[in-house]
Protein backbone atom coordinates (compact mmCIF):
# COMPACT_ATOMS: atom_id res chain seq x y z
CA UNK A 1 0.00 0.00 0.00
CA UNK A 2 1.39 3.42 -1.06
CA UNK A 3 1.54 6.07 2.20
CA UNK A 4 1.26 9.58 1.21
CA UNK A 5 3.84 11.57 3.08
CA UNK A 6 3.73 15.72 2.95
CA UNK A 7 7.25 17.03 3.47
CA UNK A 8 7.64 20.41 5.33
CA UNK A 9 11.25 21.69 4.51
CA UNK A 10 11.95 24.64 7.39
CA UNK A 11 15.37 25.29 6.55
CA UNK A 12 18.67 24.69 9.04
CA UNK A 13 21.81 22.96 8.70
CA UNK A 14 20.38 20.23 6.80
CA UNK A 15 19.08 22.56 3.66
CA UNK A 16 22.48 24.52 3.67
CA UNK A 17 25.83 24.03 1.82
CA UNK A 18 29.68 24.98 3.54
CA UNK A 19 32.14 27.20 0.68
CA UNK A 20 35.60 26.75 0.44
CA UNK A 21 36.68 28.16 4.02
CA UNK A 22 34.28 26.36 5.56
CA UNK A 23 31.67 28.88 6.71
CA UNK A 24 27.79 27.28 6.31
CA UNK A 25 24.73 29.25 4.77
CA UNK A 26 21.63 28.93 3.38
CA UNK A 27 21.36 28.84 -0.54
CA UNK A 28 18.59 30.25 -2.21
CA UNK A 29 18.06 27.01 -4.31
CA UNK A 30 17.56 24.13 -1.04
CA UNK A 31 19.79 20.96 -1.70
CA UNK A 32 17.21 19.01 -0.03
CA UNK A 33 14.79 19.18 -3.11
CA UNK A 34 17.31 17.81 -4.99
CA UNK A 35 17.93 14.72 -3.11
CA UNK A 36 17.31 11.59 -5.41
CA UNK A 37 15.45 8.77 -2.96
CA UNK A 38 14.03 5.45 -4.90
CA UNK A 39 11.13 5.13 -2.19
CA UNK A 40 8.74 2.06 -2.57
CA UNK A 41 5.80 2.48 -1.59
CA UNK A 42 5.87 6.52 -0.61
CA UNK A 43 4.18 9.29 -2.62
CA UNK A 44 5.88 12.14 -1.29
CA UNK A 45 4.29 15.99 -1.66
CA UNK A 46 7.26 18.17 -0.72
CA UNK A 47 6.81 21.72 0.15
CA UNK A 48 9.50 24.62 0.82
CA UNK A 49 7.81 26.21 3.42
CA UNK A 50 10.59 27.83 4.96
CA UNK A 51 14.36 28.19 4.55
CA UNK A 52 15.63 30.39 7.35
CA UNK A 53 18.20 29.16 10.07
CA UNK A 54 16.35 27.73 13.59
CA UNK A 55 17.60 30.55 15.84
CA UNK A 56 15.35 32.73 13.36
CA UNK A 57 12.85 30.19 14.24
CA UNK A 58 9.76 32.44 16.09
CA UNK A 59 6.65 30.86 17.93
CA UNK A 60 4.69 32.32 15.00
CA UNK A 61 6.59 29.95 12.87
CA UNK A 62 5.79 27.13 14.90
CA UNK A 63 2.20 27.87 14.89
CA UNK A 64 2.15 28.27 11.01
CA UNK A 65 3.40 25.29 10.74
CA UNK A 66 0.95 23.51 12.58
CA UNK A 67 -2.18 25.59 10.82
CA UNK A 68 -0.52 23.65 7.82
CA UNK A 69 -0.36 20.38 9.44
CA UNK A 70 -3.95 20.75 10.22
CA UNK A 71 -5.42 22.40 6.94
CA UNK A 72 -4.01 19.50 5.48
CA UNK A 73 -5.31 16.61 7.88
CA UNK A 74 -7.37 13.95 5.87
CA UNK A 75 -4.90 13.82 3.42
CA UNK A 76 -1.59 12.25 4.24
CA UNK A 77 -0.61 9.48 6.12
CA UNK A 78 2.06 11.24 7.44
CA UNK A 79 4.44 14.20 7.86
CA UNK A 80 7.66 15.06 7.64
CA UNK A 81 9.50 18.50 8.64
CA UNK A 82 13.19 19.21 7.99
CA UNK A 83 14.36 21.92 10.59
CA UNK A 84 17.80 23.17 11.74
CA UNK A 85 18.71 21.76 15.15
CA UNK A 86 19.14 24.67 17.35
CA UNK A 87 15.95 25.41 18.05
CA UNK A 88 14.34 21.38 16.56
CA UNK A 89 13.44 20.51 19.90
CA UNK A 90 11.29 23.56 20.78
CA UNK A 91 9.70 23.20 17.52
CA UNK A 92 8.79 19.35 17.95
CA UNK A 93 7.17 20.35 21.62
CA UNK A 94 5.11 22.74 20.33
CA UNK A 95 3.52 20.69 17.53
CA UNK A 96 3.16 17.98 20.33
CA UNK A 97 0.65 20.18 21.99
CA UNK A 98 -1.28 21.30 19.33
CA UNK A 99 -4.40 19.46 18.45
CA UNK A 100 -2.46 17.55 15.21
CA UNK A 101 -3.96 14.58 13.50
CA UNK A 102 -3.35 11.34 14.52
CA UNK A 103 -0.54 10.37 11.48
CA UNK A 104 2.91 10.43 12.34
CA UNK A 105 4.46 13.35 12.45
CA UNK A 106 8.74 13.27 12.53
CA UNK A 107 11.04 16.47 13.02
CA UNK A 108 14.90 15.68 11.60
CA UNK A 109 17.30 18.00 10.69
CA UNK A 110 21.52 17.47 10.36
CA UNK A 111 24.51 18.32 11.99
CA UNK A 112 26.88 18.81 8.79
CA UNK A 113 25.84 20.06 5.87
CA UNK A 114 24.99 19.28 2.74
CA UNK A 115 28.31 18.88 1.27
CA UNK A 116 30.40 18.70 4.39
CA UNK A 117 32.35 15.46 5.02
CA UNK A 118 30.06 12.83 6.54
CA UNK A 119 27.16 15.04 6.09
CA UNK A 120 23.85 13.09 8.29
CA UNK A 121 21.02 15.21 6.52
CA UNK A 122 20.28 12.78 3.77
CA UNK A 123 20.32 9.67 6.11
CA UNK A 124 18.78 11.19 8.98
CA UNK A 125 15.90 11.81 6.31
CA UNK A 126 15.22 8.51 4.95
CA UNK A 127 14.49 7.80 8.63
CA UNK A 128 12.69 9.84 9.40
CA UNK A 129 10.42 9.36 6.09
CA UNK A 130 10.53 5.29 7.32
CA UNK A 131 9.19 6.18 10.89
CA UNK A 132 6.39 8.71 9.54
CA UNK A 133 5.53 5.22 7.14
CA UNK A 134 5.28 3.32 10.31
CA UNK A 135 1.86 2.60 11.18
CA UNK A 136 2.72 2.28 14.94
CA UNK A 137 4.31 5.55 14.81
CA UNK A 138 0.71 7.59 14.58
CA UNK A 139 -0.35 7.32 17.94
CA UNK A 140 3.17 8.72 19.51
CA UNK A 141 2.54 12.47 19.60
CA UNK A 142 5.06 13.96 17.26
CA UNK A 143 8.66 12.34 17.00
CA UNK A 144 12.13 13.65 16.57
CA UNK A 145 14.21 11.15 14.54
CA UNK A 146 18.43 11.40 14.81
CA UNK A 147 20.73 9.37 14.14
CA UNK A 148 19.01 6.02 14.35
CA UNK A 149 17.00 6.76 17.22
CA UNK A 150 12.99 7.79 17.46
CA UNK A 151 12.78 10.25 21.25
CA UNK A 152 9.38 11.50 21.92
CA UNK A 153 9.51 15.90 20.81
CA UNK A 154 8.48 16.37 25.21
CA UNK A 155 11.31 14.90 26.85
CA UNK A 156 14.14 15.09 23.90
CA UNK A 157 17.07 17.73 24.01
CA UNK A 158 20.34 18.83 22.21
CA UNK A 159 23.10 17.98 23.78
CA UNK A 160 26.60 19.11 21.94
CA UNK A 161 27.83 21.67 20.02
CA UNK A 162 28.48 19.56 16.74
CA UNK A 163 28.24 16.13 17.72
CA UNK A 164 25.94 14.04 14.97
CA UNK A 165 24.42 12.03 18.07
CA UNK A 166 23.59 14.99 19.68
CA UNK A 167 19.76 14.48 20.38
CA UNK A 168 19.14 12.66 23.64
CA UNK A 169 16.11 11.86 26.22
CA UNK A 170 17.78 12.24 29.50
CA UNK A 171 16.00 10.30 32.08
CA UNK A 172 13.61 7.99 29.46
CA UNK A 173 16.02 6.93 26.75
CA UNK A 174 14.62 7.11 23.34
CA UNK A 175 11.37 5.58 22.53
CA UNK A 176 12.77 3.72 19.70
CA UNK A 177 15.76 2.86 17.48
CA UNK A 178 15.47 2.47 13.82
CA UNK A 179 17.40 -0.96 12.25
CA UNK A 180 18.14 -1.86 8.20
CA UNK A 181 15.13 -3.37 7.58
CA UNK A 182 12.97 -2.72 10.91
CA UNK A 183 12.10 -0.38 13.41
CA UNK A 184 12.32 -1.48 17.21
CA UNK A 185 9.65 0.87 19.39
CA UNK A 186 10.85 0.02 23.41
CA UNK A 187 7.70 2.22 24.57
CA UNK A 188 4.71 4.62 23.83
CA UNK A 189 4.17 8.62 24.50
CA UNK A 190 1.72 8.98 27.30
CA UNK A 191 -1.94 11.24 26.53
CA UNK A 192 -1.35 14.82 26.79
CA UNK A 193 -3.51 18.04 27.02
CA UNK A 194 -3.65 19.35 23.39
CA UNK A 195 -4.61 22.96 22.14
CA UNK A 196 -6.22 24.56 18.97
CA UNK A 197 -4.89 28.14 18.82
CA UNK A 198 -5.60 30.35 16.30
CA UNK A 199 -2.81 32.67 17.85
CA UNK A 200 0.07 32.60 20.25
CA UNK A 201 1.11 36.23 22.13
CA UNK A 202 2.74 36.98 24.91
CA UNK A 203 6.43 38.04 26.41
CA UNK A 204 8.22 34.76 29.04
CA UNK A 205 11.40 35.35 29.81
CA UNK A 206 13.99 32.35 31.40
CA UNK A 207 16.35 33.45 33.90
CA UNK A 208 19.15 31.28 35.43
CA UNK A 209 19.52 30.78 38.82
CA UNK A 210 23.33 30.87 40.30
CA UNK A 211 25.03 31.36 43.61
CA UNK A 212 24.79 34.78 45.37
CA UNK A 213 22.03 35.76 43.34
CA UNK A 214 20.28 38.88 44.12
CA UNK A 215 23.27 40.45 45.73
CA UNK A 216 23.73 43.77 44.44
CA UNK A 217 22.55 42.85 40.61
CA UNK A 218 19.02 42.14 41.87
CA UNK A 219 18.15 40.74 38.04
CA UNK A 220 14.34 39.67 38.61
CA UNK A 221 13.94 43.13 40.29
CA UNK A 222 14.92 44.25 37.07
CA UNK A 223 11.57 42.79 35.25
CA UNK A 224 8.48 45.13 34.62
CA UNK A 225 5.71 43.11 35.83
CA UNK A 226 3.80 45.30 32.78
CA UNK A 227 6.17 44.32 30.01
CA UNK A 228 5.83 40.52 30.66
CA UNK A 229 3.52 37.52 31.00
CA UNK A 230 5.27 35.20 32.86
CA UNK A 231 8.47 33.78 34.22
CA UNK A 232 10.51 30.60 33.58
CA UNK A 233 13.27 30.26 36.15
CA UNK A 234 16.06 27.78 35.80
CA UNK A 235 16.21 26.76 39.61
CA UNK A 236 19.53 25.21 41.45
CA UNK A 237 19.54 21.22 42.19
CA UNK A 238 16.33 19.99 42.62
CA UNK A 239 14.41 23.64 42.83
CA UNK A 240 15.78 26.27 44.61
CA UNK A 241 16.36 29.67 44.76
CA UNK A 242 19.54 32.13 46.90
CA UNK A 243 17.16 33.39 49.29
CA UNK A 244 17.24 37.36 48.06
CA UNK A 245 16.22 36.20 45.00
CA UNK A 246 13.09 34.06 46.32
CA UNK A 247 11.78 37.37 47.90
CA UNK A 248 12.31 39.10 44.52
CA UNK A 249 10.18 36.05 43.08
CA UNK A 250 7.79 36.55 45.52
CA UNK A 251 7.40 40.41 44.93
CA UNK A 252 6.53 39.36 41.10
CA UNK A 253 4.14 37.36 41.83
CA UNK A 254 2.26 39.63 44.02
CA UNK A 255 2.24 41.45 41.19
CA UNK A 256 -0.11 38.90 38.86
CA UNK A 257 3.18 37.09 37.40
CA UNK A 258 3.20 33.73 36.50
CA UNK A 259 6.45 31.89 38.03
CA UNK A 260 7.14 28.65 36.47
CA UNK A 261 10.34 26.68 37.64
CA UNK A 262 12.66 23.96 36.06
CA UNK A 263 15.77 22.40 37.25
CA UNK A 264 19.23 23.82 35.60
CA UNK A 265 20.60 20.21 35.76
CA UNK A 266 20.61 18.26 32.48
CA UNK A 267 18.63 15.36 34.47
CA UNK A 268 16.06 14.69 36.66
CA UNK A 269 13.12 16.24 38.00
CA UNK A 270 12.44 19.37 39.92
CA UNK A 271 10.29 19.06 42.35
CA UNK A 272 9.73 20.45 46.21
CA UNK A 273 12.05 18.86 48.95
CA UNK A 274 13.86 21.88 51.14
CA UNK A 275 12.17 23.42 53.40
CA UNK A 276 14.96 26.49 54.26
CA UNK A 277 14.40 30.02 52.90
CA UNK A 278 14.90 29.79 49.08
CA UNK A 279 14.09 25.96 49.09
CA UNK A 280 11.25 24.19 46.65
CA UNK A 281 9.09 23.55 49.90
CA UNK A 282 8.70 27.65 50.63
CA UNK A 283 8.96 28.77 46.63
CA UNK A 284 5.77 26.16 45.82
CA UNK A 285 4.29 27.62 49.52
CA UNK A 286 4.66 30.90 47.73
CA UNK A 287 3.03 30.01 44.45
CA UNK A 288 5.61 28.90 42.19
CA UNK A 289 4.80 26.30 39.53
CA UNK A 290 7.13 23.63 39.05
CA UNK A 291 7.21 21.84 35.87
CA UNK A 292 7.84 18.27 35.70
CA UNK A 293 10.58 16.69 33.33
CA UNK A 294 10.49 19.93 30.47
CA UNK A 295 13.62 22.26 30.27
CA UNK A 296 13.66 25.88 30.38
CA UNK A 297 12.77 26.53 26.89
CA UNK A 298 9.69 24.19 26.41
CA UNK A 299 8.86 24.81 29.78
CA UNK A 300 8.25 28.90 28.29
CA UNK A 301 6.55 27.47 24.62
CA UNK A 302 3.96 25.53 27.73
CA UNK A 303 3.56 28.68 29.48
CA UNK A 304 3.34 30.68 26.62
CA UNK A 305 0.76 28.54 25.01
CA UNK A 306 -1.28 28.38 28.30
CA UNK A 307 -1.75 31.95 28.85
CA UNK A 308 -2.75 32.03 24.74
CA UNK A 309 -5.26 29.49 25.08
CA UNK A 310 -6.93 32.06 28.07
CA UNK A 311 -5.66 29.60 31.33
CA UNK A 312 -5.71 31.05 34.76
CA UNK A 313 -5.96 30.68 38.26
CA UNK A 314 -6.12 27.02 39.64
CA UNK A 315 -6.67 26.07 35.72
CA UNK A 316 -3.58 27.23 34.65
CA UNK A 317 -2.01 25.86 37.69
CA UNK A 318 -2.90 22.15 36.88
CA UNK A 319 -1.55 22.65 33.57
CA UNK A 320 1.37 23.78 34.15
CA UNK A 321 2.30 21.36 37.14
CA UNK A 322 0.49 18.15 35.25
Amino acid sequence: MTKKILVLHTGGTISMSADDDGKVSQNADNPMNHVGLDLDNLDLTVLDFLNIPSPHITPYHMLDIYKKIKETAGQYDGVVITHGTDTLEETAYFLDTMNIPEIPIVITGAMRSSNELGSDGVYNYLSALRVASNDKAADKGVLVVMNDEIHAAKYVTKTHTTNVATFHTPTHGPLGIIMKHDILWFKTAEPRVRFDLEQITGTVPIIKAYAGMGIGDGIISLLDPEKIDGVVIEALGAGNLPPLAAREIKSLMDKGVPVVLVSRCFNGIAEPVYAYEGGGVKLQEDGVMFVKELNAPKARLKLLIALSAGLEDQELKDYIEG
